[in-house]
């Protein structure tokens, strides 16, 4: 008599729980979980238990629905109850930060970035991979709805010793330039400055790398030579 009792009052204070589910389950604290409406779509916090099958191991996941796609962080474990994946979504699609787990150690991270599915066609802005300040617009036709897009990382079973990463933009890897247009790019923005056979500068100016000076120091006796720096002597 007393459950019935309380079960009433759950009903009466909390008629909009309920009213939006044909199905349903209660947990013992009474939070409602696994709720399908009227239209058949999964709604707010759903658990998820799925036992070993054909070899293939079961786990069980918890996250939230909203309008029969999976929204916001899901957590999945493995029937023991280690965690496995912390996944995020948008959209009912894999966004942002993904981390996967082998023996509660993290393994590692996926960067993935969703895509309105409403949309056929979309507008992005695609940064040159070498120089972060150009960016080209570009009008593309939606066929996946989830792209690799940011750092991927992989750690080392067993710690968190970062042993590869790779970069993707917009589902295309990222590949590094030959070493030596690397090395360009890198010293572009240093200025050269006069310098004696000591590798000292002049007051003020900024101290010349020690491959600069080596060279000089090696030069010094032989026949003077002029260096063109681009200037234009306006």
């Amino acid at each position: 008599m007393k459950g019935l009792f309380v079960f009433l009052i759950l009903i009466v204070n909390s008629p909009n729980i309920y009213a939006q589910c044909r199905t349903y389950r209660v947990t013992d604290g009474g939070d409602t979980l696994n709720c399908t409406d009227f239209n058949g779509k999964k709604q707010g916090k759903w658990v998820i238990h799925l036992e070993e099958l054909r070899g293939e191991p079961g786990f069980e996941e918890e996250g939230v629905f909203k309008e029969d796609k999976r929204e916001g962080k899901w957590r999945r474990y493995n029937l023991m109850g280690d965690l496995q994946a912390v996944e995020n979504y948008h959209w009912g699609q894999k966004n942002g930060t993904q981390q996967y787990y082998f023996m509660n150690e993290l393994e590692h991270e996926e960067s993935w970035l969703a895509i309105d599915p409403k949309k056929k066609y979309d507008t992005i802005e695609v940064p040159d991979v070498y120089d972060p300040y150009k960016i080209e617009r570009k009008i593309i036709k939606v066929q996946a709805y989830s792209l690799k897009h940011g750092v991927w990382k992989y750690y080392q079973p067993g710690s968190l010793s970062l042993i590869k990463t790779e970069n993707y933009v917009f589902d295309s890897l990222y590949k590094p330039l030959p070493l030596s247009r690397d090395l360009v790019s890198d010293t572009s923005n240093i200025k050269h400055t006069l310098t004696d056979t000591t590798g000292k500068t002049a007051a003020g100016q900024k101290p010349v790398p020690k491959e600069v000076s080596d060279f000089d120091k090696k030069n010094s006796k032989k026949k003077k030579y002029n260096v063109r720096d681009g200037s234009t002597n306006n």
